[in-house]
């Protein structure tokens, strides 16, 4: 059941792609309050792949991109809470053979619309670029680009093409090592992440953001955002955002860099 969008020409500083929802909003979307968790079970005709007895590859039933592949694990596990080995060598496992942009929010104040765990990939064709702002995020790396205004960490990817169980190494230790840089703790000393958080990687770099809030000016914003993907729907001031610009929209729903 794919939502339907359209591109929104704005005169916004920046690659930033701005989409307008034509869809009506999913009703798990819309409705307050408890909702039932569509992961257990899952849908049968959404599987795409079993990885062992824990993780399973599922297609979105709402995507707004094609091939939106969701990574669930297949016994309850909380999306707030920390992510663990086997999450990584599931993520591993996938990105053996299929590239593209994977992407976490740790809870619903980070944009997350299920408790259940899940991390999410946006297939890419080899050499095409996984989200807008990689450009600028590998500028950073490079120190050709100043860093952006809330608190964030970005590394280098080096493992991602070695084999599943060292891509799996690699990706545990940047995100422990990112959470214990931007404050949400440790998994030994915290039973879950102390904040808010997004994380965004593609086979070349590993970003961690720490949030506040989910909305700001009407606008939702998930990781998605962080990679220069904004949706616009009835609730979004687009005047807002076209008067202080996407930059200000991700620092507004960032935490500040004290």
């Amino acid at each position: 059941m794919p939502l339907s969008t359209a591109l929104v020409p704005l005169d916004i500083p920046g690659p930033f792609v701005v989409r307008r929802l034509l869809s009506q909003t999913p009703k798990h979307l819309r409705s307050a309050g408890p909702k039932p968790n569509p992961f257990l079970p899952w849908d049968p005709e959404l599987e795409v792949q079993r990885l062992g007895t824990t993780h399973l590859a599922l297609l979105n039933k709402y995507p707004v991109q094609e091939g939106h592949i969701l990574l669930i694990s297949q016994q309850w596990q909380p999306q707030a809470g920390w992510l663990t080995g086997s999450d990584w060598r599931a993520v591993a496992a996938i990105s053996a053979d299929t590239g593209g942009l994977w992407f976490f929010n740790s809870c619903a104040a980070a944009g997350a619309s299920q408790p259940h765990r899940h991390l999410q990939l946006l297939p890419r064709r080899n050499g095409a670029v996984s989200c807008p702002l990689a450009p600028s995020i590998q500028a950073q790396l490079r120190g050709e680009q100043s860093p952006w205004p809330w608190h964030y960490r970005i590394s280098p990817r080096q493992q991602a093409r070695a084999c599943v169980d060292a891509a799996a190494a690699e990706l545990a230790s940047l995100y422990l090592r990112h959470s214990a840089a931007l404050d949400l703790g440790t998994p030994q000393q915290d039973p879950a992440p102390r904040q808010p958080y997004n994380l965004l990687f593609d086979d070349q770099w590993f970003m961690t953001v720490r949030r506040t809030r989910e909305q700001w000016a009407g606008f939702s914003v998930n990781a998605l955002g962080f990679a220069g993907s904004l949706l616009l729907t009835d609730h979004s001031d687009q005047h807002w955002l076209e008067r202080h610009g996407p930059l200000a929209l991700l620092g507004a729903v960032a935490a500040e860099v004290r």
